[in-house]
């Protein structure tokens, strides 16, 4: 079978991809096992010298490997070089700080010596999303190939190109052959994978659905999995915020990718004194972003990454607006756009309990907006979610602010006056069906390691 690359803008092929057979990927799996036994070996100051210079192949190639993210996904360029440069900023903070995190630790006992070491467990397989095709799999890769194991890439099938310039960019560095590797294959073929007795470890990002199914298998198997799936952050809009600033920084946290992104902002929670001027200056903020090719400069939003993500969009849209939800902007599929895969800048408000847009990921450009009586009621309408990856809250009372972020909203990741990201010197993750475990900074590299006693 072929994996096509078909570019989102036009719904062209831009190249076909033979799948691997069976053979083949146990052919690369056993080759990532051999690969490991000496990887496991190699040094800290050798593994950081590589990952320093996979960082110097992503900056160098930076725009060829946007513009491969813009045809495949539909990433506007500007967004897509940014990518690649916090990709070669993991690399690099792994490489400055991984040997640190991964020392020896004394512990006194009774004995003459005991300490924990943190060892490699061997090869992980890791199931990637398209939304962010590289930095999804760098935020993996570093850390893990830092603690000296070894990787298998599981791509999304519409980033074909983008997961075999992945691993291209790690040979270029000068990483050994079988260190890791792309595999060139469907979902069907991961629960194979999963069961051979060489691959340790799984780590997904994506949908709660296939984390769910990879965890069951990964169960049985009794394998060790990080899981980072989706979300429907809340932000909280009290009445004494910076409106203006929170409009401006809600607006770009939810058409940040073309509005695919697991912590982008979904559901806008606004206390009821502020809910219509705040709500106007969304939609203004909104409004002002340009939609077009993502190759050309200038352009705020591409295309959703395929036109059946779309339509599936525009289906919760609609259904928000029958079950009593009111489209004060967007809410259509361009007509001059065809069978392609844009959608414009949505808000639905007067969003309630019962309603898609209240339950449900929107996982593109359209903003459900809440109205709450007062604060208290704000933070339980944001907790009432069966995800838990993100959460904000706008306040000027900092200290009232962080109380919330603190003690309040349940999520993996809470911010005070700034939209939700990730960054490598933080753990990452979520709650609930949002998943478990977590990637990036001390937390995460320590995720795929054997944390092992030693008693002398």
């Amino acid at each position: 079978m072929a994996m096509k690359s078909i570019n989102p803008v036009n719904g062209t092929v831009i190249k076909s991809y033979k799948e691997d057979t069976q053979k083949q990927v146990l052919q690369k799996i056993e080759k990532a096992a051999s690969a490991w036994e000496k990887w496991r070996k190699t040094s800290f100051s050798k593994r950081a010298q590589l990952l320093r210079r996979t960082a110097s192949v992503l900056r160098k190639e930076k725009q060829k490997l946007a513009e491969l993210m813009a045809l495949e996904m539909g990433k506007p360029l500007k967004e897509g070089i940014g990518e690649i440069e916090k990709c070669a900023f993991v690399c690099e903070y792994y490489a400055d700080n991984g040997e640190a995190f991964l020392r020896d630790e004394l512990i006194k006992t009774d004995a003459a010596t005991s300490y924990v070491s943190y060892q490699p467990l061997g090869v992980v397989l890791a199931i990637m999303p398209w939304n962010f095709p590289f930095w999804q799999c760098f935020r993996f890769l570093a850390p893990g190939l830092m603690a000296g194991n070894c990787g298998l890439l599981k791509h999304a099938s519409n980033v074909p190109g983008c997961a075999l310039a992945i691993e291209e960019v790690l040979l270029k560095a000068g990483f050994p052959v079988g260190v890791f590797q792309t595999l060139m294959v469907g979902s069907r073929a991961v629960e194979k994978i999963i069961e051979n007795n060489a691959v340790k470890a799984v780590t997904l990002t994506g949908s709660t659905q296939a984390g769910k199914k990879v965890a069951q298998k990964a169960g049985e198997c009794l394998k060790k999995t990080v899981l980072e799936l989706g979300g429907s952050d809340p932000y909280i809009v009290l009445e004494d915020a910076d409106l203006a600033r929170a409009a401006e920084v809600c607006a770009n946290s939810r058409l940040i990718n073309n509005g695919q992104s697991c912590i982008a902002a979904k559901r806008f929670i606004v206390v009821q004194k502020v809910g219509k001027q705040f709500t106007q200056l969304l939609k203004e903020k909104m409004a002002e972003k340009i939609t077009g090719d993502p190759l050309k400069e200038g352009v705020h939003l591409g295309p959703m990454a395929r036109a059946d993500l779309r339509d599936e969009l525009h289906q919760q849209v609609q259904q928000s607006i029958r079950q009593g939800a009111t489209c004060i902007l967007g809410g259509e599929v361009p007509q001059h756009q065809g069978k392609h895969a844009y959608y414009v800048p949505t808000i639905l408000t007067g969003v309630k309990k019962g309603m898609l847009a209240y339950s449900e990921e929107m996982f593109g450009p359209v903003a459900s907006v809440i109205t709450a009586k007062n604060k208290t009621e704000a933070i339980e309408i944001a907790n009432d979610t069966v995800f838990g990856l993100g959460a904000a809250v706008f306040t000027k009372n900092l200290k009232e602010g962080e109380r919330i972020a603190r003690e309040e909203l349940q999520a993996g990741a809470c911010f005070v006056n700034s939209f939700v990201k990730s960054d490598p010197r933080l753990p990452f993750g979520g709650i609930k069906e949002s998943g478990y475990g977590r990637e990036l900074s001390e937390h995460g590299i320590k995720e795929f390691v054997n944390i092992k006693t030693v008693v002398v």
